[in-house]
């Protein structure tokens, strides 16, 4: 895993639509993963990660 990756799974875990911006952009990743962090947390963090990772 290089440093960019690295920073933003720590950014996923404190503030996952603000990681999952960075690395997308606007689109639909980042309106599904606010919607995720509206319900429940966890869930949002589970998708930033997985959306960083991919």
């Amino acid at each position: 895993m290089d440093t960019n990756k690295l920073i933003l799974v720590i950014i996923a875990i404190l503030l996952p639509p603000v990681a999952v911006f960075l690395h997308k952009g606007m689109g639909q990743d980042l309106v599904i993963n606010i919607l995720l962090c509206l319900f429940f947390w966890v869930p949002g963090i589970l998708h930033a990660i997985w959306v960083i990772t991919k």
